[in-house]
C-alpha cells in the first residue's frame, strides 16, 4: 500500500483492507482469495490483518456491507425526483458506473448468493438486493401513476427483470474480458426494457 497500514486510524485500516478485497476479485475468482492472498497485496502480515477482521467471514460481511452501503448510495444519489422513466434510467447508469468503477463487487455478489450455506455476508447481499428492488418497484409505481408506465406492469417481475439487465451485461463482460462492452451495450438494453413498460 501507498502509506503505511500502521500510521492509519483503525477505520481507515479497515476500510483499506476492504477495498483490497475488492480488487482483488477484480482480478480472481472471489473463492480463490485467501487471507495469505489478501495480505501479501496490502504487504501484511497474517496477523495482522486479523487485528481488523476477527475471521475470513467477518471481512467478507464487512465488504457486502461496503458494497451495500456504496451502491445505494451511488443509486439513490442519481435519482433526482424528476419523472420516474428519467430516474430509472439515471438509476441504470449508476449501478453500470458503479460496477465499471469495481468489477470485483459483481463477482463477490454472485459468490456469495451461489453459497450453499447462509453466511453473514450472505445475508447482507440478501438484504442489498431486496432494498434495490425496493427501489426500483417504487420508482415503476410512481411511473403508473404519472400515466409513462403501463398501469398494468407487473410491478415485482419488472423490477427483477431490471436487475437481471445489469446481471446479464455484467456475465457479458466476464465472458468477453471487456468492462467497455458492458458500457456500450447498457443504453441498448435499457431502451429496451423501458420500451417494454411503457404505457402504449
Amino acid at each position: 500500500m501507498k502509506r503505511g497500514m500502521k500510521n492509519l486510524p483503525a477505520e481507515e485500516r479497515r476500510l483499506v483492507t476492504i477495498e483490497a478485497v475488492v480488487q482483488l476479485a477484480s482480478e480472481r475468482n472471489p473463492e480463490q482469495i485467501t487471507t495469505a492472498a489478501i495480505a501479501e497485496k496490502m504487504r501484511l502480515t497474517q496477523g495482522a490483518l486479523f487485528r481488523h477482521f476477527p475471521s475470513k467471514e467477518a471481512l467478507w460481511e464487512a465488504v457486502m456491507q461496503w458494497v451495500e452501503q456504496n451502491l445505494m448510495s451511488a443509486v439513490d444519489q442519481a435519482v433526482a425526483g424528476e419523472s420516474a422513466v428519467a430516474d430509472l434510467e439515471r438509476m441504470f447508469t449508476a449501478h453500470i458506473g458503479f460496477v465499471s468503477r469495481h468489477p470485483g463487487v459483481p463477482r463477490m455478489l454472485f459468490a456469495e448468493l451461489q453459497r450453499s450455506e447462509d453466511t453473514p455476508a450472505k445475508k447482507v447481499a440478501r438484504v442489498l438486493l431486496q432494498r434495490y428492488a425496493k427501489r426500483v418497484g417504487a420508482l415503476l409505481e410512481k411511473g403508473i401513476g404519472e400515466g409513462s408506465i403501463d398501469p398494468d406492469l407487473d410491478v415485482q417481475a419488472a423490477s427483477g427483470m431490471f436487475i437481471g439487465l445489469v446481471q446479464g451485461l455484467v456475465m457479458q463482460s466476464l465472458l468477453s474480458g471487456s468492462q467497455n462492452r458492458m458500457q456500450d451495450e447498457a443504453p441498448k438494453v435499457l431502451r429496451l426494457y423501458l420500451k417494454g413498460i411503457a404505457k402504449e
